[in-house]
């Protein structure tokens, strides 16, 4: 069976991979598994039941979870096969963006995921005048279940009527509006085709090895992501188990019940579990200590996909044995594979997870792109270090003569909804403008090496490129989040987050008194003193027009709830420097 459309992905799976724990979400204590043959059956009674609603083709669904769970994946399929559209929405966005997102699309109905979610929706419920009912998924008193929808589907005396639209979606048609958590102004929505998205996962899955039918993925980012819900997709073809994670918090207890073969990742996750790796090595002793370190030393030297030589391999097995083996143990011991997007991801860390065994394959993509552009690859010398891979089949990639990627491709999103001006702006001649910055190497690996608008100029008439200098400081542990400053200004400076939880590590080993608080770190002279000798050794890679001159730490911790960071993890540029304006002005003495 060929697949074009979205929902034939559960279809091929039954026909080749049936499996009995397609999708599995932990409830009460429990991992309850879904089989591929109840995924079906349930997201076809969701149809039914919308039909019975009297859900009409282009109409649009919302679907808010707080989590990823079997439910929203049932409603995906459900939602799709009558036509309608899946409208997902970021749980963390404030109450006016609700609004703004629920009214701009003209949802009819919303799938809420819990209790605090219902408060958000019914706190506007006023404003939606499109909005006919909310539903949960959680059990909550006074608010309908999705179960109503199941049972109301039951009958299937209009399976046929199901049937008729689900052959009456063609794969040039709208499948999803995905609204961009952009950094700035109103989000975007995004309109996806099933053919962009379905385009997408068959060619990515070239270049990520699955053993079909038999394996295991945990998922945790989130679903209304595009990245994490195309490779859902990609799952489902593969016939991977999907057991998703109950929270950001509980990964690490839930990675050791799983027990997954793969994840996908963000840098920050990856910079986090490293830390607490890090951070359990450094309380070792004698000779256990000796070797923990040895062996990270000997990582961060170790060339992924590339000849080490013999005596390098040959310590490399004996630190794979004594150290890294525990990484992998406390990862589910069976994870071998890591797929990173969203962010740049720090070479020393590929260099250190791939020496432990478990290589992390990092991609390169936008809402806009479905999101796939390019992807490393493992094997057949299709991975390169410090760049995003190679450019996936089908995809075309230019550079503009200013560096901008530009994109076009059976992947480039249909544009933005009700908004042809911005369409337009976006897409010029076939070409997607991605608004990154980067180049192709010799052998055709992209790199990226900057956001186009977060160029700035100094008032001496020298470029920056923010994220360059970022992701080089974040190499530093004591450096959690940083933000380069200095348009306009005589120099480029930095507003920094210092890594709390590392500083108090660092503090008991050298006898410095920190005292309780985040903000006592912060303006600790020691601490600054630290963080200024870090910046000092790396800025050296820079030119001296370049080099971070002066900086202020943060009291703060930078996160998604408290506005620093979009949902993917991205700076709120306008807002980090709004929110630190004095510390901007002591910076630049205004």
């Amino acid at each position: 069976m060929a697949i074009t459309r979205l929902f034939d992905f559960a279809y091929h799976q039954l026909e080749h991979y049936p499996k009995p724990d397609a999708l599995v979400t932990k409830y009460a204590g429990e991992w309850i598994p879904t089989s591929t043959q109840q995924y079906v059956a349930r997201a076809n009674a969701i149809s039914r039941a919308l039909l019975r609603m009297g859900v009409k083709k282009n109409d649009k669904i919302a679907v808010i979870s707080s989590n990823n769970r079997t439910e929203w994946h049932i409603m995906d399929v459900g939602i799709l096969q009558t036509g309608a559209q899946n409208v997902p929405i970021y749980p963390t966005i404030s109450e006016e963006d609700y609004e703004y997102i629920l009214n701009h699309s003209g949802a009819i109905y919303c799938f809420v995921s819990d209790a605090d979610l219902l408060r958000k929706i019914s706190s506007i419920r006023n404003k939606l005048p499109n909005l006919i009912e909310i539903y949960s998924f959680n059990d909550i008193e006074g608010c309908k279940n999705w179960r109503e929808l199941v049972e109301l589907g039951q009958d299937e005396s209009n399976q046929a009527e199901v049937e008729a639209r689900k052959n009456d979606v063609r794969p040039e048609e709208l499948a999803t509006i995905i609204y961009t958590s952009g950094t700035t102004g109103r989000p975007k929505g995004v309109m996806l085709s099933h053919h962009n998205i379905v385009s997408n996962v068959l060619g990515s899955e070239k270049k990520i090895p699955f053993n079909a039918g038999k394996t295991r993925a945990l998922s945790f980012l989130p679903i209304c992501h595009i990245f994490e819900r195309m490779v859902a997709y990609l799952y489902q073809y593969y016939g991977v188990s999907i057991y998703f994670a109950e929270s950001i918090e509980k990964i690490s207890e839930n990675v050791k019940e799983a027990k997954p073969n793969v994840m996908t990742v963000v840098p920050r996750l990856l910079e986090k579990v490293y830390e607490s790796i890090y951070a359990k090595g450094s309380a070792l002793t004698g000779i256990k200590k000796k070797l923990f370190f040895w062996a990270i030393d000997l990582g961060f030297r170790y060339k992924p996909n590339e000849n080490n030589g013999l005596w390098f391999d040959l310590q490399l097995g004996i630190a794979r044995k004594l150290i890294f083996s525990k990484w992998k143990e406390g990862l589910g011991g069976h994870l071998d594979l890591l797929v990173s997007g969203s962010a740049a991801l720090q070479p020393r860390l590929t260099r250190i997870f791939a020496a432990a065994g478990i290589p992390v394959v990092e991609g390169y993509g936008l809402t806009e792109t479905s999101p796939v552009i390019a992807v490393n690859d493992m094997r057949n010398n299709g991975f390169r270090l410090g760049t995003v891979g190679k450019v996936i089949d089908e995809v075309e990639v230019k550079i503009a003569p200013d560096g901008e990627i530009l994109c076009k491709g059976p992947n480039v999103m249909m544009g933005y909804y009700k908004d042809p001006e911005k369409t337009a702006e976006a897409i010029q001649d076939g070409y997607f403008h991605t608004g990154d910055i980067g180049e192709f190497d010799t052998d055709g690996f992209l790199k990226i090496t900057d956001r186009k608008k977060e160029m700035f100029k100094t008032s001496g008439g020298k470029y920056i490129a923010p994220q360059l200098l970022e992701n080089a400081m974040k190499q530093s542990r004591f450096i959690e989040q940083i933000m380069v400053i200095g348009d306009g200004e005589k120099m480029p400076a930095a507003l920094i987050q210092p890594n709390f939880q590392f500083c108090r590590e660092w503090a008991k080993l050298h006898d410095v008194n920190l005292g309780e608080s985040n903000a006592d770190i912060a303006s600790n002279p020691k601490i600054i003193e630290r963080i200024e000798a870090e910046i000092d050794q790396l800025n050296e890679k820079f030119g001296n027009w370049e080099k971070i001159k002066r900086f202020e730490l943060t009291p703060e911790v930078w996160s998604v709830d408290s506005g620093h960071l979009t949902p993917t993890m991205k700076l709120k540029r306008k807002i980090v420097r709004e929110k630190y304006d004095d510390l901007y002005r002591k910076i630049y003495g205004q």
